[in-house]
Parts: C-alpha cells; structure tokens; sequence
C-alpha cells in the first residue's frame, strides 16, 4: 500500500525517532508498505517518521542512482557500490574522507534542492528486517543516502545543513511546503 509522506512543517521530522524490537507489529508489513511509497515517489531513500511512524528505521536503494546515470555520470559512480537495503535501530560509528557536495533533495521538501556538504565515508551499525546484526562501511552516494536518511531518525533534515542567509532565501517555499501549496506526484500529509 502506497502511504503519503510527511511534508516539511510537521513536528514528526523533527524528533529524535525510538528503538524497536523484532515484536514490533506489523513490521513486515510497514516495510513492504514503505518500499512501494518509495518507488512511488521516485525517492532512493525513506525514513519512517517520514510516513508518520516515530521508529529508527529507514530505507536505501542507491542502485538506482548507480544504474539509472546518463552516460555522462556513469563515470562518477563507477566506483560505487550501490545497495537496496533497510536499516532497524542504526547508530553511525564513524565518518571519513572529505566532505563533498551534492545537490540533495528531500520527499518531505518537494521542489527544494540545494547543495550539501557530507563526509565520503560513514561506519554504521544496524539492524535487518530479520534482526540480524551488521556493521559496515559505505562510501560516495550511498553513504551520502545513508547520512540524509539517518538525520531523518534524528530529528533533522538536509535544510539544517545550509548556511542561514541560503535558509532565508528558501523561507517561502519552505513556509507554502508547509501549508500544502505545493503540487507533486504522491500524496502527502500537510500539518495543520
């Protein structure tokens, strides 16, 4: 089932998501849910409080960034090593290499992009669907994935790291996300 997403505006993105458990119901489900909602929007990345739900769980698929690039980027991501993967309870243990830029954009934000500066390199620690443990290193535009969809469990969103005269400049067409006056392709739930 296709589920809207959470516009900018809502409190939901911005608290700091909980833990859950293997009992936690209807997990399968939520997940299957999520996947579809994704592909829907065209998104490589979702993150539950996203959807509504106040968990630390999130979804990437970098493959479609790596496989889906004109011939003009594939040279860009012929090093990447692209996943499909959902991360239960994540905690970041490290970040490398030198911050780089990327224009990111945000399901929650529609038509707003802006450059953002992240480390190359993130050490993670997480869990599957299954509940099995992993810990790994990811780099370049997944790790990049990785980062935004991990600020969302945190609280934060890709705007909180653009400096405040560029924050300023956007104000409006964050202030209209807000009270729906924005027109995209999925459903989405506005805060009132």
């Amino acid at each position: 089932m296709i589920l809207p997403i959470v516009a900018y505006g809502n409190p939901i993105l911005r608290k700091v998501c909980k833990p859950i458990t293997a009992d936690y119901k209807d997990l399968d489900i939520l997940i299957s849910n999520m996947w579809e909602t994704l592909y829907n929007s065209n998104g490589v990345g979702l993150a539950a409080p996203q959807i509504n739900h106040e968990i630390r769980l999130f979804l990437v698929d970098s493959l479609q960034i790596v496989e889906g690039a004109d011939e003009e980027d594939k040279e860009t991501y012929k090093d990447e090593k692209p996943i499909k993967q959902v991360f239960i309870n994540p905690t970041v243990l490290s970040l490398e290499g030198e911050e780089w830029k990327y224009n990111e954009g945000c399901l929650s934000i529609p038509k707003v992009r802006e450059d953002i500066y992240r480390n190359q390199r993130v050490t993670i620690t997480w869990q599957d669907e299954h509940f099995v443990p992993h810990t790994q290193t990811f780099d370049g535009i997944t790790a990049r994935v990785i980062l935004h969809e991990y600020d969302h469990i945190e609280g934060k969103l890709f705007i909180d790291h653009i400096k405040p005269l560029k924050k300023r400049l956007i104000k409006s067409k964050l202030d209209n996300i807000a009270k729906g006056k924005v027109k995209v392709d999925y459903r989405m739930i506005f805060y009132k």
